[in-house]
């Protein structure tokens, strides 16, 4: 399955992308497509692919008061190869997990 889906990551100084947690030293280019890896990281589970949401919701990521954290901002994806996850409400719903993925703007 082809998406469109959404991902919460991390802005650096120089404007430059990043993920959140895992494999978060590596720059995410906007408008190539990015195959996954498998970077396993002690407390997450393993989970090959790229994560992003059905709409840009993720409560589990946000401080206290639903505000975003310094630094974070929401990137519409295109996905391939998407499988889709049921979570719960209070990690956003659904997830797709996806073997390759493209930044096609940030929100």
């Amino acid at each position: 399955m082809n998406v469109t889906a959404y991902k919460l990551m991390r802005r650096d100084r120089q404007g430059q992308l990043h993920p959140l947690f895992i494999d978060r030293a590596s720059v995410i280019p906007e408008g190539e497509w990015l195959e996954c890896g498998t970077h396993p990281r002690k407390g997450y589970a393993v989970r090959t692919g790229w994560h992003a949401c059905q709409t840009p919701h993720a409560p589990h990521l946000m401080r206290r008061d639903g505000s975003m954290m310094p630094g974070r901002v929401w990137v519409k994806v295109w996905l391939r190869n998407a499988t889709l996850y049921d979570r719960p409400e209070s990690q956003g719903g659904a997830w797709y997990l996806a073997t390759h993925m493209r930044v096609v703007e940030v929100l």
